[in-house]
């Protein structure tokens, strides 16, 4: 109806090319656990993510059979999604995904998103936390309130989470250590290549 409420986007699509649209988002995402695409596809093939999900969880034959006609490759993402998925968010009460918005990455200049699956091995926002975290503590600087706030929300329903985020924040601080002894070698062998130039100019004088 004209001048009504849109419930959904239609993405410039006929309704069929649509639904083929977003399960091919879908199958995409669950098969990686994170998917670049427009802002405008990421944030409706994200409705249909969190029904799935809602589906594993409910694990009757019924949600089995709905997202086996969801997934275009329903073999090895249907039994993803009731097993190892549905243990990880069975006890979430929902935000099962993440839509983070990037720079453009088209030449149309369309708007860009990372759309992902949370808590898992290619979770966006855990890593940036650990280093940040990591960045923090060589600064030895104190945590302050969006850190506690970000630490919280990407651990809280994450199994053992608290362990995964140290081991991770370990891991950028061994890359900081290396890349800072990089750095230094790096300055070293300029300084020595300044002498150097300077030892052979000094020699080239004395000589003429």
């Amino acid at each position: 109806m004209a001048g009504g409420l849109v419930k959904y986007r239609h993405l410039s699509r006929k309704s069929s090319h649509r639904q083929a649209l977003l399960r091919n988002l879908v199958t995409s995402l669950f098969t990686h656990e994170s998917i670049t695409t427009t802002w405008h596809k990421a944030k409706e093939a994200q409705r249909l993510a969190e029904k799935l999900i809602t589906l594993g969880k409910k694990n009757t034959n019924a949600s089995r059979r709905r997202a086996t006609q969801i997934f275009f490759t329903p073999g090895p993402l249907v039994e993803k999604l009731f097993t190892s998925l549905r243990t990880r968010y069975l006890n979430r009460p929902g935000g099962y995904t993440r839509v983070l918005r990037i720079e453009p990455t088209k030449e149309d200049q369309a708007e860009s998103a990372i759309l992902e699956l949370v808590d898992g091995p290619r979770d966006m926002r855990f890593a940036m936390t650990a280093k940040v975290l990591a960045h923090q503590h060589h600064l030895n600087k104190p945590i302050n309130e969006i850190t506690e706030s970000n630490i919280k929300k990407v651990t809280q329903f994450r199994p053992d989470g608290a362990n995964e985020l140290d081991g991770l924040v370990e891991k950028f601080l061994k890359l900081e250590a290396v890349r800072e002894t990089e750095e230094e070698r790096r300055l070293e062998g300029q300084v020595e290549k300044k002498r150097k130039e300077q030892r052979k100019r000094m020699h080239e004088a004395w000589i003429g």
